[in-house]
């Protein structure tokens, strides 16, 4: 078979398993108040939601679609779902009421453009890249670090290496993602010092305080008090009268990453005179963000290569003692060439797969780790909507963005594991 009808396959499969998870939250949501659907479905009006039984409450049913029968209404989930109009944040809800809640700027940002609502899509358009981000650092530590260290384990079998690569994996075991980023949180808090204090009439105070160094998606930090100084929709994470990149809710321009909008952001202005840090002022910032993304990446990674470390050194173990290996250092190839070239990439087909199902837990520990480290992902909207009361279109808006990503996932391993084993194909 060949490699563009395997994927193609892969690509369909991903049909019914969406459709599968839609029609399951569909009944769930089913089964909650109208009028937290109709709160979810419609932007709040300024006087808030009409009675039931009043002619507007009956009008708001109509738009909703509310008033169909069952089949009608699936079926408008099912389009709304899939093309992306995922509703609006309860003006209600805990992702609002929060006293440090980031949602907030969006509710201002669309009162002062009379829309009044804040969409689910704007929040996960302007956070989504931040979660990327993390992911895409997590998962190269992850891949960098475990499949090194996995095979020279195996190679060295019961030798001081593998009996300390044994130790680290049991402590990935032992110690849980949100427990390892308090430990590294309360540590570098420790070491840091605080040159100035807490000094809320300055923005710039903030980036002196020891907790404010470790925590917070894009620098300066967004503790309370930069939210007290950019909160009211029209500031931004820049002083006055200097250029910016970023909006009231943290997204940024114009490629959407934030590592990468700053770099370009740093390359194409320089900071006015006066400025923290003098002319590194912005590529001060762009260091301060990666670091922000680091630390916690580290924290997410930890316990995946623990996980990975041993399926990779099991795996080279079994392929060292095949009949081809033996073949070829029978033939005089040299040791490295045999570790490299034929243990190594044969090794990778468990791998490729171990790593495609422990990614769902990967992207699961993101909701506990973002909200530790303050970092504005989905994983922490998601947290956020939890919060009493519940915000239904964001939980279930979640739930979908979650499974879409889990699923491509998987298809990528898929065909990753079809390119390193064609015999894949034939199945």
């Amino acid at each position: 078979m060949k490699l563009w009808v395997f994927l193609l396959r892969r690509l369909l499969l991903m049909i019914p398993v969406l459709i599968g998870v839609v029609t399951i939250t569909f009944i769930i949501i089913s089964a909650v108040p109208v009028s937290q659907r109709i709160a979810a479905c419609i932007p709040p009006p300024r006087g808030g939601y009409p009675p039931p039984g009043t002619p507007q409450y009956a009008n708001e049913l109509r738009i909703c679609g509310l008033d169909q029968t069952p089949p009608v209404q699936y079926g408008r989930y099912l389009y709304h779902t899939f093309t992306g109009q995922w509703g609006y944040v309860s003006n209600d809800s805990g992702m609002v009421q929060a006293s440090n809640s980031p949602v907030k700027p969006c509710f201002s940002m669309n009162i002062s453009q009379q829309q009044g609502g804040c969409t689910v899509m704007t929040l996960v358009s302007n956070w989504l890249p931040y979660t990327i981000e993390l992911a895409a650092i997590s998962l190269v530590l992850i891949l960098a670090i475990a499949i090194p260290l996995g095979n020279k384990s195996a190679v060295h079998r019961n030798r001081p290496l593998d009996q300390g690569t044994r130790v680290f994996s049991f402590s990935g075991f032992a110690l849980p993602s949100f427990l390892l980023g308090a430990l590294i949180i309360l540590v570098l808090y420790s070491a840091l010092t605080v040159s100035n204090p807490y000094d809320q009439n300055n923005a710039f105070a903030c980036e002196n305080s020891a907790y404010e160094q470790i925590v917070g998606s894009w620098p300066p930090a967004l503790s309370q008090c930069y939210y007290q100084h950019f909160s009211n929709g029209t500031s931004n994470l820049m002083p006055p009268g200097q250029p910016h990149f970023t909006n009231p809710l943290w997204g940024t321009q114009p490629t959407g990453l934030p590592t990468l909008d700053g770099v370009i952001f740093a390359a194409s202005h320089a900071p006015a005179p006066g400025m923290p840090g003098g002319k590194y002022y912005y590529w001060d910032l762009v260091g301060d963000h990666f670091l922000r993304l680091l630390i916690p990446a580290l924290t997410i990674a930890y316990g995946s290569v623990a996980t990975l470390l041993r399926f990779v050194r099991n795996s080279m173990l079994e392929v060292m003692n095949l009949d081809f290996i033996r073949t070829a250092r029978a033939k005089g190839v040299p040791e490295r060439q045999v570790v490299k070239h034929h243990a190594g990439r044969n090794s990778l087909n468990v791998t490729v797969t171990i790593l495609g199902l422990t990614f769902a837990a990967f992207l699961g520990g993101f909701a506990v780790t973002e909200t530790l480290f303050g970092l504005f992902g989905v994983g922490s909207m998601f947290a956020y909507s939890v919060l009493p009361p519940p915000d239904i279109s964001t939980i279930f808006a979640s739930t979908v963005l979650f499974t879409i990503i889990i699923v491509v996932a998987n298809v990528i391993v898929d065909v990753v594991y079809g390119i390193l084993d064609p015999r894949v194909r034939l199945g």
